[in-house]
């Protein structure tokens, strides 16, 4: 059992609006009142130019200074609980986490059913919302001379371009695998997987499940009663979003960036703000899905193809970019929880050539499966991914952007890149509960988080 009740901890984690901030995971409430979680990349030429920590800077950093009179093992209580609301909501399990590196307790609410105590199989009804995302201007030029009042600033002219993964796309993409949207649906973040870390088969299913039954398997001890899944998985008709010209713009050329730069990336690319469409999409879009079957028992997944999101004025490059993110909404209660993803193909940021793929997805999933009100306490930590501050949720993707586990190929015969995932246990300490005693699921990670990341 819980030490609090859990009408606290509901109270807490629904009310949660504290801003948790970093290179890779930025929480902030944009202007409808939901809150978010954030994945931040540069462009490839940009990298110490562009930084990602500096995006919101208004922002307070959320990471307690825990005090240190713990150690040893970490103590876990945990309780199943199947809603914090009145109405229908997803299934949730609750934890208390004294943690072996700092010795504080720390609360959070998980999807799917304890590990612990009541391991089952969990299935969330998921829907693709593909995204149809239409801007009217275009980019122009760029100021590459930092020596310049106006470096790093875009000029635009009129000009519109439509964004649609429902269409193939033959440039970035080669049949038979040209359809954005099919391929995501054939991808392992939803069909099913042989997962083996380490040398140790975890499972045929998909990525999520497989890390977050790898995450517990100490617990588990191999049993395969213990699943979360993304299921069914239902693709709703697209929506169709027309950004006004101040909060959108494309760069249509391939070799837009190679003088002020130094790269090329296959275009275009689409760059909106980032406030302007989470509340477009909170207060036009998610209402209209209700009668879709769209609520808080489910989890949308809105889907864009070759967008990135500015965090403020789309003319500039030090407010990009945000290339995914969750959250939770909702009035009079913040009680539905959504992902946006991006399917990326233009190689235009930090990563592989041929672009992110489905490593943004398999990071949001992941994250939103873990910490799906961006409210879970950890003990402070950073310095790694691209944190170069400390934060203290339990965002799992965070730590490890960047760095992907060995790629996936499936039988539409499309290669997959999907993200390496921090375990429970390197935000909470050692010993590992996680597969092979390690801390992430590629083993990228040998140890705990360490010593809490100071937090001045």
């Amino acid at each position: 059992m819980n030490r609090i009740s859990l009408q606290t901890l509901a109270l807490g984690l629904t009310l949660s609006v504290s801003g948790f901030v970093s290179a890779q995971s930025i929480g902030t409430d944009t202007n409808n009142g939901s809150h978010i979680a954030i994945h931040v990349n540069v462009g490839r030429g940009m990298q110490g130019i562009v930084k990602p920590q500096a995006l919101v800077g208004a922002l307070a950093v959320q990471a307690l200074a825990g005090n240190r009179n713990g150690g040893g093992s970490p103590y876990i209580s945990t309780q199943q609980y199947s809603g914090f609301f009145a109405g229908p909501t997803l299934p949730l399990w609750t934890f208390d986490v004294k943690g072996s590196r700092d010795g504080d307790h720390h609360l959070g609410a998980i999807v799917g059913t304890s590990p612990f105590a009541y391991p089952a199989t969990t299935r969330v009804p998921t829907y693709i919302v593909p995204l149809i995302i239409r801007t009217h201007s275009v980019a122009t030029g760029i100021d590459g001379n930092p020596a310049d009042a106006t470096y790093g600033r875009y000029t635009t002219a009129p000009g519109e371009t439509t964004f649609d993964p429902t269409q193939a796309d033959n440039t970035c993409l080669a049949a038979p695998n040209n359809v954005p949207l099919q391929l995501v649906k054939q991808s392992p973040i939803i069909e099913p997987a042989t997962f083996v870390f380490g040398g140790v088969k975890v499972g045929t299913t998909q990525y999520v499940d497989a890390f977050q039954r790898a995450n517990f398997w100490k617990v588990l001890n191999g049993s395969d009663d213990y699943h979360v899944l993304l299921s069914p998985v239902i693709t709703l008709p697209p929506v169709v979003i027309d950004v006004p010209p101040t909060a959108g713009m494309a760069v249509t050329q391939s070799n837009f960036y190679q003088a002020a730069f130094g790269f090329s990336f296959c275009a275009p690319i689409l760059f909106v703000d980032l406030n302007w469409f989470d509340s477009y999409l909170n207060g036009t879009v998610m209402p209209q899905l209700a009668q879709e079957g769209v609520g808080p028992n489910t989890f949308p997944v809105f889907l864009s193809y070759n967008s990135a999101f500015s965090i403020g004025d789309v003319t500039s490059i030090f407010n990009c970019c945000a290339i995914g993110y969750h959250g939770i909404t909702g009035v009079p209660l913040l009680d539905q929880t959504y992902g946006v993803v991006d399917f990326d193909t233009t190689g235009w940021f930090l990563g592989p050539a041929n672009g992110l793929l489905t490593s943004t997805m398999s990071h949001e999933v992941a994250e939103w499966m873990n910490d799906p009100f961006t409210a879970n306490e950890t003990a402070p930590w950073g310095g790694t991914g691209q944190v170069s501050g400390c934060q203290a949720n339990l965002e799992v993707g965070d730590p490890l952007s960047g760095t992907d586990v060995p790629n996936v190929k499936m039988p539409n015969g499309f290669t997959y890149s999907l993200q390496e995932l921090a375990f429970f246990s390197w935000f909470f300490g050692s010993p590992s509960i996680g597969v092979n005693g390690w801390f992430s699921d590629n083993d990228t990670f040998t140890t705990d988080a360490g010593p809490n990341c100071p937090t001045s």
